[in-house]
Protein backbone atom coordinates (compact mmCIF):
# COMPACT_ATOMS: atom_id res chain seq x y z
CA UNK A 1 0.00 0.00 0.00
CA UNK A 2 1.07 3.53 -1.09
CA UNK A 3 2.81 5.45 2.38
CA UNK A 4 0.50 8.07 3.67
CA UNK A 5 2.02 11.29 2.50
CA UNK A 6 2.61 14.17 5.81
CA UNK A 7 -0.15 16.34 6.12
CA UNK A 8 -0.19 18.56 9.33
CA UNK A 9 -4.11 18.23 9.62
CA UNK A 10 -4.17 14.32 9.34
CA UNK A 11 -1.27 14.09 11.91
CA UNK A 12 -2.93 16.07 14.38
CA UNK A 13 -6.05 13.55 13.77
CA UNK A 14 -4.22 11.11 14.76
CA UNK A 15 -2.78 12.16 17.21
CA UNK A 16 -6.09 12.53 19.12
CA UNK A 17 -7.18 8.83 17.97
CA UNK A 18 -4.18 7.31 20.19
CA UNK A 19 -5.00 9.94 22.45
CA UNK A 20 -8.07 10.37 23.29
CA UNK A 21 -9.56 7.12 22.01
CA UNK A 22 -7.19 4.50 23.08
CA UNK A 23 -7.92 6.88 26.49
CA UNK A 24 -11.42 6.00 26.68
CA UNK A 25 -11.14 2.28 25.86
CA UNK A 26 -11.13 1.71 29.52
CA UNK A 27 -14.29 3.38 30.27
CA UNK A 28 -16.35 1.53 27.00
CA UNK A 29 -14.43 -1.70 28.08
CA UNK A 30 -15.94 -1.15 31.90
CA UNK A 31 -19.17 -0.11 30.78
CA UNK A 32 -19.46 -2.87 28.60
CA UNK A 33 -18.29 -5.68 31.13
CA UNK A 34 -21.09 -4.74 33.77
CA UNK A 35 -23.18 -6.62 31.58
CA UNK A 36 -21.45 -8.80 29.07
CA UNK A 37 -18.77 -11.64 29.75
CA UNK A 38 -15.35 -10.59 29.52
CA UNK A 39 -13.81 -13.08 27.03
CA UNK A 40 -17.41 -13.17 24.76
CA UNK A 41 -16.92 -9.31 24.80
CA UNK A 42 -13.00 -8.78 23.69
CA UNK A 43 -13.64 -11.83 21.44
CA UNK A 44 -16.63 -10.25 19.71
CA UNK A 45 -14.38 -6.91 19.47
CA UNK A 46 -11.30 -8.11 18.09
CA UNK A 47 -12.90 -10.23 15.45
CA UNK A 48 -15.33 -8.13 13.78
CA UNK A 49 -12.77 -5.67 14.25
CA UNK A 50 -9.97 -7.80 12.29
CA UNK A 51 -12.99 -9.00 9.86
CA UNK A 52 -13.78 -5.13 9.12
CA UNK A 53 -9.74 -4.79 8.17
CA UNK A 54 -9.53 -7.55 6.08
CA UNK A 55 -12.67 -5.82 4.05
CA UNK A 56 -10.82 -3.23 3.55
CA UNK A 57 -7.80 -4.78 2.73
CA UNK A 58 -9.57 -6.46 -0.24
CA UNK A 59 -11.10 -3.01 -1.52
CA UNK A 60 -7.93 -1.84 -1.34
CA UNK A 61 -6.82 -4.53 -3.09
CA UNK A 62 -3.83 -5.27 0.00
CA UNK A 63 -2.67 -8.93 -0.79
CA UNK A 64 -4.15 -11.15 2.15
CA UNK A 65 -1.56 -13.60 1.40
CA UNK A 66 0.73 -14.83 4.61
CA UNK A 67 3.35 -17.48 5.41
CA UNK A 68 2.55 -20.82 7.61
CA UNK A 69 5.60 -19.19 9.69
CA UNK A 70 3.94 -15.44 9.74
CA UNK A 71 0.44 -16.88 10.48
CA UNK A 72 1.60 -18.47 13.63
CA UNK A 73 3.47 -15.70 14.76
CA UNK A 74 0.68 -13.68 14.49
CA UNK A 75 -1.47 -16.38 16.51
CA UNK A 76 1.40 -15.89 19.24
CA UNK A 77 1.45 -12.14 19.14
CA UNK A 78 -2.63 -12.24 19.12
CA UNK A 79 -2.65 -14.32 22.43
CA UNK A 80 0.01 -12.32 23.92
CA UNK A 81 -1.82 -9.06 23.05
CA UNK A 82 -5.52 -9.95 22.49
CA UNK A 83 -6.39 -12.97 24.05
CA UNK A 84 -4.59 -12.84 27.32
CA UNK A 85 -2.92 -9.08 27.35
CA UNK A 86 -6.44 -7.37 26.48
CA UNK A 87 -9.18 -10.09 27.53
CA UNK A 88 -8.37 -10.64 30.92
CA UNK A 89 -7.69 -6.69 31.32
CA UNK A 90 -11.52 -6.62 30.87
CA UNK A 91 -12.04 -9.16 33.28
CA UNK A 92 -10.43 -7.17 35.68
CA UNK A 93 -12.10 -3.92 34.93
CA UNK A 94 -14.87 -5.87 36.88
CA UNK A 95 -12.98 -5.34 39.89
CA UNK A 96 -10.99 -2.24 40.02
CA UNK A 97 -12.02 1.13 38.24
CA UNK A 98 -10.90 1.90 34.58
CA UNK A 99 -9.01 4.91 35.33
CA UNK A 100 -6.71 2.97 38.03
CA UNK A 101 -6.25 0.44 35.36
CA UNK A 102 -5.01 2.40 32.85
CA UNK A 103 -2.76 3.97 35.55
CA UNK A 104 -1.24 0.72 36.62
CA UNK A 105 -0.85 -0.60 32.64
CA UNK A 106 0.98 2.80 32.52
CA UNK A 107 3.77 1.19 34.31
CA UNK A 108 4.28 -1.09 30.87
CA UNK A 109 7.72 0.48 29.86
CA UNK A 110 9.35 -0.52 33.36
CA UNK A 111 8.28 -4.02 33.16
CA UNK A 112 9.60 -4.28 29.47
CA UNK A 113 12.83 -2.62 30.42
CA UNK A 114 13.40 -5.55 32.91
CA UNK A 115 12.13 -8.00 30.86
CA UNK A 116 15.03 -7.10 28.74
CA UNK A 117 17.43 -6.96 31.38
CA UNK A 118 16.32 -10.43 32.15
CA UNK A 119 15.84 -12.23 28.84
CA UNK A 120 18.28 -10.38 26.82
CA UNK A 121 20.53 -9.16 28.77
CA UNK A 122 20.60 -5.99 27.75
CA UNK A 123 22.04 -3.04 29.77
CA UNK A 124 19.83 -0.56 31.63
CA UNK A 125 20.86 3.45 31.02
CA UNK A 126 21.42 5.18 34.05
CA UNK A 127 18.49 7.45 33.21
CA UNK A 128 16.39 4.18 32.89
CA UNK A 129 17.41 3.70 36.26
CA UNK A 130 16.09 6.69 37.77
CA UNK A 131 12.72 5.75 35.86
CA UNK A 132 12.78 2.01 37.25
CA UNK A 133 13.03 3.63 40.72
CA UNK A 134 10.22 6.05 40.30
CA UNK A 135 7.72 3.74 38.54
CA UNK A 136 8.48 1.50 41.66
CA UNK A 137 7.73 3.68 44.00
CA UNK A 138 4.77 5.28 41.36
CA UNK A 139 2.67 1.52 41.41
CA UNK A 140 3.64 1.10 45.08
CA UNK A 141 1.39 4.30 45.84
CA UNK A 142 -1.18 3.23 43.53
CA UNK A 143 -1.61 0.00 44.63
CA UNK A 144 -1.31 0.43 48.76
CA UNK A 145 -4.30 2.67 48.93
CA UNK A 146 -6.73 1.38 51.82
CA UNK A 147 -9.94 2.76 50.47
CA UNK A 148 -9.15 0.81 47.10
CA UNK A 149 -7.89 -2.76 48.42
CA UNK A 150 -10.55 -2.94 50.48
CA UNK A 151 -13.17 -3.37 47.38
CA UNK A 152 -14.00 -6.78 46.51
CA UNK A 153 -11.80 -8.25 44.18
CA UNK A 154 -9.35 -5.27 43.86
CA UNK A 155 -6.34 -7.30 44.84
CA UNK A 156 -7.13 -10.01 42.18
CA UNK A 157 -7.95 -7.46 39.40
CA UNK A 158 -4.49 -5.54 40.22
CA UNK A 159 -2.33 -8.62 40.09
CA UNK A 160 -4.49 -9.61 36.61
CA UNK A 161 -3.47 -6.28 34.94
CA UNK A 162 0.06 -7.49 36.45
CA UNK A 163 0.19 -10.36 34.85
CA UNK A 164 -1.28 -8.55 31.48
CA UNK A 165 1.70 -6.19 31.82
CA UNK A 166 4.03 -9.17 31.05
CA UNK A 167 2.33 -10.67 28.56
CA UNK A 168 2.23 -7.21 26.70
CA UNK A 169 5.86 -7.04 27.79
CA UNK A 170 6.75 -10.11 25.86
CA UNK A 171 4.74 -9.43 23.11
CA UNK A 172 6.38 -6.14 22.09
CA UNK A 173 10.14 -7.87 22.62
CA UNK A 174 8.52 -10.97 20.06
CA UNK A 175 7.43 -8.89 17.82
CA UNK A 176 10.34 -7.17 17.30
CA UNK A 177 12.31 -10.31 15.78
CA UNK A 178 9.26 -12.37 14.84
CA UNK A 179 8.64 -12.61 11.24
CA UNK A 180 4.94 -11.31 10.67
CA UNK A 181 3.09 -9.93 7.85
CA UNK A 182 4.80 -7.38 6.07
CA UNK A 183 1.90 -4.87 5.84
CA UNK A 184 1.07 -3.44 9.30
CA UNK A 185 -2.76 -3.21 8.77
CA UNK A 186 -2.69 -6.93 7.44
CA UNK A 187 -0.59 -7.78 10.49
CA UNK A 188 -3.01 -5.59 12.50
CA UNK A 189 -5.97 -8.10 10.72
CA UNK A 190 -4.33 -11.61 11.59
CA UNK A 191 -3.73 -11.05 15.11
CA UNK A 192 -7.03 -9.05 15.63
CA UNK A 193 -9.18 -12.29 13.89
CA UNK A 194 -6.81 -15.08 15.35
CA UNK A 195 -6.47 -13.19 19.13
CA UNK A 196 -10.23 -13.17 18.82
CA UNK A 197 -10.89 -16.66 18.35
CA UNK A 198 -8.94 -17.92 20.95
CA UNK A 199 -11.37 -15.33 23.31
CA UNK A 200 -14.43 -17.07 22.17
CA UNK A 201 -12.64 -20.39 22.97
CA UNK A 202 -11.25 -19.44 26.62
CA UNK A 203 -14.86 -18.20 26.82
CA UNK A 204 -16.83 -21.49 26.23
CA UNK A 205 -13.99 -23.25 27.72
CA UNK A 206 -14.63 -21.40 31.04
CA UNK A 207 -18.67 -22.08 30.55
CA UNK A 208 -19.51 -17.81 29.74
CA UNK A 209 -22.88 -17.39 29.28
CA UNK A 210 -23.20 -15.89 25.90
CA UNK A 211 -25.58 -12.85 25.82
CA UNK A 212 -27.38 -11.96 22.29
CA UNK A 213 -26.27 -8.36 21.29
CA UNK A 214 -30.32 -8.14 20.82
CA UNK A 215 -30.65 -7.93 25.04
CA UNK A 216 -27.82 -6.13 24.99
CA UNK A 217 -28.26 -2.55 26.65
CA UNK A 218 -28.02 0.55 24.39
CA UNK A 219 -24.51 2.21 26.24
CA UNK A 220 -23.44 -1.43 26.00
CA UNK A 221 -24.26 -1.20 22.30
CA UNK A 222 -22.62 1.80 21.94
CA UNK A 223 -19.58 0.76 24.24
CA UNK A 224 -19.06 -2.47 21.38
CA UNK A 225 -19.52 0.22 18.25
CA UNK A 226 -16.90 2.40 19.58
CA UNK A 227 -14.83 -0.54 20.74
CA UNK A 228 -14.86 -1.88 17.40
CA UNK A 229 -14.70 1.16 15.29
CA UNK A 230 -12.55 3.79 16.80
CA UNK A 231 -10.84 1.74 19.48
CA UNK A 232 -9.76 -1.31 17.17
CA UNK A 233 -9.43 0.13 13.60
CA UNK A 234 -9.17 3.68 13.90
CA UNK A 235 -6.93 3.79 16.41
CA UNK A 236 -4.19 1.37 15.56
CA UNK A 237 -4.56 2.74 12.15
CA UNK A 238 -3.61 6.07 13.48
CA UNK A 239 -0.99 4.46 15.32
CA UNK A 240 0.88 2.72 12.64
CA UNK A 241 0.28 5.92 10.62
CA UNK A 242 1.85 8.03 12.90
CA UNK A 243 5.21 5.68 12.90
CA UNK A 244 5.83 6.16 9.34
CA UNK A 245 5.81 9.55 9.56
CA UNK A 246 6.81 11.26 12.99
CA UNK A 247 9.27 10.73 15.46
CA UNK A 248 8.72 7.43 17.50
CA UNK A 249 9.20 9.90 20.54
CA UNK A 250 6.28 11.99 19.44
CA UNK A 251 4.28 8.57 19.43
CA UNK A 252 4.81 6.69 22.26
CA UNK A 253 3.56 9.89 24.31
CA UNK A 254 0.40 8.26 24.31
CA UNK A 255 2.03 6.53 27.34
CA UNK A 256 1.43 9.54 29.26
CA UNK A 257 -1.95 10.98 27.87
CA UNK A 258 -3.88 7.93 27.96
CA UNK A 259 -4.17 7.31 31.71
CA UNK A 260 -5.40 11.03 32.10
CA UNK A 261 -8.07 11.14 29.68
CA UNK A 262 -8.79 7.52 31.28
CA UNK A 263 -9.02 8.67 34.90
CA UNK A 264 -10.96 11.84 33.47
CA UNK A 265 -13.20 10.06 31.35
CA UNK A 266 -13.66 7.17 34.36
CA UNK A 267 -14.57 10.26 36.95
CA UNK A 268 -16.90 11.89 34.72
CA UNK A 269 -19.33 9.42 33.49
CA UNK A 270 -19.03 6.17 36.20
CA UNK A 271 -17.95 8.79 39.47
CA UNK A 272 -15.37 6.68 39.63
CA UNK A 273 -12.99 8.05 42.73
CA UNK A 274 -9.68 10.19 41.80
CA UNK A 275 -7.95 10.29 45.45
CA UNK A 276 -4.98 12.61 46.16
CA UNK A 277 -2.60 9.82 46.62
CA UNK A 278 -3.46 8.33 43.37
CA UNK A 279 -3.02 11.99 41.57
CA UNK A 280 0.51 11.94 43.45
CA UNK A 281 1.12 7.87 42.21
CA UNK A 282 0.38 9.19 38.64
CA UNK A 283 2.98 12.06 38.83
CA UNK A 284 5.62 10.18 40.31
CA UNK A 285 4.93 6.85 38.00
CA UNK A 286 4.67 8.63 34.48
CA UNK A 287 7.49 10.91 35.58
CA UNK A 288 9.43 7.69 35.79
CA UNK A 289 7.90 6.13 32.59
CA UNK A 290 9.26 9.32 30.86
CA UNK A 291 12.60 8.85 32.35
CA UNK A 292 12.34 5.42 30.98
CA UNK A 293 11.09 6.21 27.24
CA UNK A 294 13.44 9.15 26.48
CA UNK A 295 16.38 6.25 25.96
CA UNK A 296 14.31 3.41 24.36
CA UNK A 297 13.11 2.53 21.30
CA UNK A 298 9.57 2.25 19.80
CA UNK A 299 9.70 -1.14 20.41
CA UNK A 300 8.37 -0.63 23.75
CA UNK A 301 5.50 0.65 22.76
CA UNK A 302 4.69 -1.19 19.76
CA UNK A 303 1.24 -3.18 19.26
CA UNK A 304 0.24 -5.56 16.53
CA UNK A 305 3.04 -3.87 14.78
CA UNK A 306 6.23 -5.63 13.09
CA UNK A 307 10.02 -5.36 12.78
CA UNK A 308 9.59 -4.24 9.43
CA UNK A 309 7.81 -0.96 10.11
CA UNK A 310 10.52 1.00 11.64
Amino acid sequence: MTLLKRNTGLILLAFFAIYVIWGSTYLLNKIAVTELPAFMLAGIRFITAGSLIFLIAKFLKIPLVVTKRQLGNSIIAGFLFLTFGNGVVVWALKFVDSGFAALEISAQPLVVLLLMRILQNKRIQPMSFIGVGLGMIGIYLLVSQKQIISQDGALLGMILIFFCMISWAYGSLFVGKADLPPNYFVNTGYQMVTGGIQLFLISALIGEEWISPVDWSVPVKWSMLLLILLGSIVAFTAFNYLLKVVSPEKVATSTYVNPIIAMILGWYFLKEEITLQSVIAALILLTGVYFINTKKRITLFSRFTSKKLG
